[in-house]
């Protein structure tokens, strides 16, 4: 028996991976925790998928909706997905398994807001929740759970579920009780209070979860370490974006729009992103603080050089060696890092108030600025809106990053009129690609094309957007953000028939991709 269960009526609960699973119902809204790789339950999703296929071998349908904080890992939405168990997924999902699901129609997604999916909950807007199934550190004598690597939704799933499954990962460093801030002050209207956090690592809640103890319905031990992927290093496109990025804020600084130490600093997930944070490390900064929704590798290098004091997020999104710097020092980085509930990291009022400058990833932005960062070609969903919308509505500076081509230059990541809008152009402050640095605030919609298209766009398509605002311009039905409606899109449908946006297959040939799958 774990010494990490201390409440002796919740270790006469403990039972098999199995048994616990057995718990869970056809039909079913399963809680589950877990964000961007970090604090996910390890082994009831895998004995559940089991049963699954127990079921399915008998002809019997067992499906169940799957909430999560946002994506999680191969033991439990693939395992998951490959059961075929998953009737509902929301809110957001990188598996490649879920994502072929989803696109072929077999598997229903709701991409939501980060920081509206446990109001959604309360409001029962997605039905009743009957289980949650969380992964935490320990359990404390009087009953109190301390939160793992990733807060998420955590609170919300324990607070509204019938039923509580617990997985108390013993891999989870137990240093960790400390870093969490789980607020407990949230309301619906009319019955809101204002959150008050006016610094980053201000402290509003308790350290761990509140559960009832006659509520958890199973505990299951494991020893499982979290599953990220590693960090590529920076290539020569990443570098470039993170240098334009770099030199923008200091162009801020010396204007006067932003203090010295900036302001604090929201970071998107994956490569570019951390690349961008690399290139925070050799800007010689210090004193600098992060209000954002996941650390990855490049903020802990932030944290131990001193760039950053501080970072406030609700999750670690950190590749294998990130994870062992982070459990080998817990002890230095307690003190620097606090992990909140994603209502809380992601709350539009913070984030407005704190005035934080979010730097964020996107599949496409058009001449406009309107951000696509979630479909491929209209159609497809990749992974999910995430927290993007979150800070880009409510940032100081909204910032999005792409290199300029994908597909090996077949596709143009600037084009006439995105195939999906997560981010329209209220809400986009600056373009930024390996090219260059679109500076939008203060334009005018012709304007703001003409600069994204002479900043941002790779040389082989700025002819044809030049081309395509000129003809839009003289020939559209008005002129203020003038389209050309019935060609606005054929740069999409030209990549599903040959392959590449280009105007010229025969001279893209080389680098041609197949069709999208």
């Amino acid at each position: 028996m774990s010494t990490r269960i201390a409440h002796a009526g919740l270790r006469r609960k403990v039972m098999s991976a199995r048994d616990a699973a057995a718990l869970i119902r056809p039909g079913q809204n399963v809680g589950m925790s877990g964000f961007t790789g970090a604090g996910y339950p390890k082994a009831v999703p895998q004995a559940l998928a089991a049963l699954m296929g127990e079921h399915r071998a008998r002809g019997e349908d067992f499906r169940i909706g799957v909430w999560t904080g946002a994506s999680t890992a191969p033991e439990l939405d693939g395992a998951l997905a490959e059961a075929d168990g998953i009737e509902l997924r929301l809110p957001y999902q990188s598996d490649p398994v879920s994502r072929a699901k989803i696109n072929a129609g077999t598997m229903e997604y709701i991409d939501v807001h980060l920081s509206h999916v446990a109001q959604m909950v309360w409001e029962g807007f997605l039905g009743h929740l009957d289980v949650a199934l969380v992964e935490v550190s320990g359990i404390t004598e009087d009953g109190d759970l301390i939160p793992s690597s990733s807060v998420g939704n955590n609170k919300t799933w324990i607070d509204q579920a019938d039923a509580v499954i617990l997985e108390v990962n013993s891999w989870q460093p137990l240093e960790l009780d400390g870093m969490h801030d789980i607020y407990y002050g949230t309301a619906l209207p009319p019955h809101r209070q204002p959150i008050m956090i006016t610094e980053p690592g201000d402290r509003i809640g308790v350290p761990r979860f509140r559960c009832p103890p006659e509520k958890v319905v199973a505990v299951v031990e494991t020893h499982a370490p979290d599953r990220n992927s590693a960090f590529k290093d920076p290539d020569a496109e990443s570098r470039a974006i993170a240098a334009h990025f770099i030199e923008f804020l200091d162009r801020e600084v010396a204007s006067g729009r932003i203090p010295p130490g900036l302001l604090p600093l929201q970071s998107g997930v994956g490569n570019i992103a951390n690349a961008v944070l690399a290139g925070l490390a050799d800007s010689g900064r210090t004193g600098l603080t992060a209000y954002t929704e996941v650390l990855q590798d490049g903020m802990l290098d932030l944290l131990e050089s001193g760039t950053i004091t501080l970072a406030s997020a609700t999750a670690f999104s950190l590749s294998p060696a990130g994870i062992e710097r982070f459990n080998d020092n817990v002890a230095f980085f307690r003190d620097r890092i606090v992990l909140r509930p994603q209502e809380i990291s992601n709350h539009p009022e913070v984030i407005r108030r704190l005035g934080v400058i979010a730097s964020n990833g996107m599949i496409e932005a058009d001449i406009y600025g309107n951000v696509n960062s979630t479909h491929v070609m209209g159609s497809r969903i990749q992974n999910g809106i995430g927290g993007s919308g979150d800070f880009a509505r409510n940032a100081y500076i909204s910032t999005f990053v792409t290199p300029s081509t994908a597909k090996g230059g077949a596709l143009s990541c600037i084009v006439p009129m995105v195939s999906h809008v997560d981010h329209t152009e209220h809400d986009v402050d600056v373009v930024i690609t390996e090219q260059g640095l679109a500076d939008l605030r203060g334009l005018a919609p012709r304007r703001r094309a003409a600069r994204i298209i002479e900043q941002c766009a790779h040389p082989a398509y700025r002819p044809m957007l030049h081309d395509y605002l000129e003809r839009a311009t003289a020939g559209a039905w008005g002129r203020h953000t003038p389209h050309l409606l019935g060609e606005a899109l054929s740069w999409h449908q030209r990549y599903i028939e040959t392959g590449t946006m280009a105007l010229t297959p025969a001279a893209a040939a080389p680098l041609r991709p197949t069709a999208p799958s």
